[in-house]
């Protein structure tokens, strides 16, 4: 599967673990940086990923930050990209099967290594069940306010 991930400073290295595992169950990674643990504002790496997932070029995506919660906020101002903040991989499941969720997103202060591994697992191999679940899905990026 074609996967982006990026993340913002304070998941740097987690975002690195995470690129690596992917590579080795033969997943093709696009690493949308940063290059470094530098400060930098997780709504431009979020807003990257968005772009990527959305236009096709990667099938799925892994966001991640301190908390998770500011670049899921970025990734899903996209009207095309459905990203869940998930911490166990329950969650990630059902944002899989029942919200057909293209981005997952994780908070490296929150979630280790371990458990981030299994949330993608998860994500990554649950597929959606589609049926009475279609309907809303199509309503998220398509909203009547």
């Amino acid at each position: 599967m074609r996967i982006a991930i990026s993340s913002d400073h304070a998941a740097f290295s987690l975002k690195q673990e995470l690129r690596e595992w992917l590579i080795e169950l033969g997943h093709e990674v696009a690493d949308l940086g940063p290059d470094s643990p530098d400060s930098v504002d997780y709504p431009d790496f979020g807003y990257r990923l968005a772009s990527v997932v959305a236009d096709g070029t990667a099938e799925r995506g892994v966001a991640l930050c301190g908390s998770g919660i500011g670049i899921s906020i970025a990734v899903n101002r996209h009207p095309d990209v459905r990203c869940a903040l998930v911490s166990e991989p329950l969650s990630a499941s059902l944002a899989r099967e029942h919200n057909d969720a293209n981005v997952i997103a994780l908070g490296a202060r929150l979630t280790g290594a371990d458990m981030a591994k299994a949330c993608i697992a998860a994500f990554l191999d649950t597929p959606f069940a589609g049926g009475r679940h279609q309907r809303r899905v199509d309503k998220l990026a398509a909203p009547t306010l």
